[in-house]
């Protein structure tokens, strides 16, 4: 069994949350009307699942979500899941399918599924993954670690301090820094904003970098290449989606880009404070077995978090002439 636990440093977080991409609806699996939890007599459950979009990242938390459901609960559980394509309103209709289906749990995977599940039901209980900070994501002011009503789940969000502090491991000569991010993003804004506090503290010259969408990345990227000594992705989903394009940029020019999770970073990035997303939707589903045998109330149930590995790629770093610190393991 996987074991997530909440860091100290993290309970001081403010906020931030996810927003992004989605795929055209399909079933990974058959969907089916069972009901409730509570109402099911045969012992068997159907969950839905909404994933923003389809990246590593993402793609690695459902994975290890419906490996967990499987785990536990063998072919008693039916998993329906569908992805929408960086569409919020595809989102919403998925999850009011759910909710007309009356599936016994819904997993939001990142943001915009989160808000749409949220929006759909307030009976059917909601496991989210993939949310940076369940504050901002669903308007709670002073958020304590515990959403209540029928939401819970995991977040992965990095320690920020630590993520200023890897750049400046890597590069203490450097004085300019830009920081890329989708302007569509709550939680790439909050990360950002914690960031780019972080490196002026240390004397650097900082300047974001937002994009609308993949229409003018690469616009705005070529922008932050001339005009930083290096640069920083956070976890967006729309960066994660297009890392060609942001590498095709930066590598050329010998600018190297830090990412706030492994999928970027093995897209474009030379180092990262990385988690383990399987382990995060791994956790999730966990979660998801207790509700749905009764075992954890939702609503008293807090948000979970994940340790962080250093992590380097090895194919970008040595192009670029650069040498990991001798703590950081190379991405696979």
């Amino acid at each position: 069994m996987r074991k997530i636990s909440r860091r100290s440093f993290l309970a001081v977080s403010a906020a931030a949350a996810a927003v992004g991409v989605l795929t055209a609806c399909g079933s990974s699996s058959s969907a089916s009307t069972a009901g409730s939890a509570a109402a099911s007599s045969d012992g068997s459950y159907t969950v839905g699942i909404c994933q923003l979009v389809e990246h590593e990242a993402l793609d690695s938390a459902t994975q290890g979500f419906e490996d967990a459901l499987k785990d536990q609960l063998g072919d008693a559980v039916t998993i329906d899941f569908k992805n929408a394509q960086n569409d919020p309103a595809t989102c919403a209709t998925i999850c009011n399918a759910f909710v007309s289906a009356n599936v016994d749990l819904i997993l939001a995977n990142a943001t915009p599924a989160l808000q749409a599940a949220q929006a759909a039901t307030a009976d059917i209980p909601i496991l989210a993954t993939s949310i940076t900070e369940y504050g901002v994501a669903l308007g709670i002011e002073d958020f304590n670690g515990t959403v209540g009503g029928n939401i819970s789940g995991t977040s992965d969000l990095a320690p920020l301090d630590e993520q200023a502090a890897m750049i400046l491991e890597w590069f203490p000569e450097a004085k300019t820094a830009g920081l890329l991010y989708c302007s569509a993003e709550a939680n790439s804004q909050y990360q950002v904003d914690v960031i780019q506090s972080e490196l002026e503290a240390a004397g650097l010259t900082v300047t974001q970098y937002a994009f609308s969408d993949s229409n003018d990345l690469a616009s705005v990227c070529q922008q932050a290449a001339d005009a930083s000594d290096v640069l920083y992705v956070p976890t967006d989903n729309t960066a994660a989606a297009n890392t060609g394009i942001i590498d095709g940029i930066c590598r050329p020019m010998g600018k190297p880009v830090f990412a706030g999770e492994e999928g970027i970073c093995s897209g474009c990035g030379v180092a990262t404070l990385s988690i383990s997303y399987y382990d995060l939707g791994y956790t999730t589903g966990e979660m998801a077995v207790q509700i749905l045998k009764g075992e954890a109330d939702i609503s008293t149930m807090p948000i979970q978090y994940t340790n962080v590995t250093k992590k380097y790629n090895k194919t970008i770093c040595d192009e670029l002439g650069l040498t990991a610190p001798a703590d950081y393991v190379a991405i696979e």
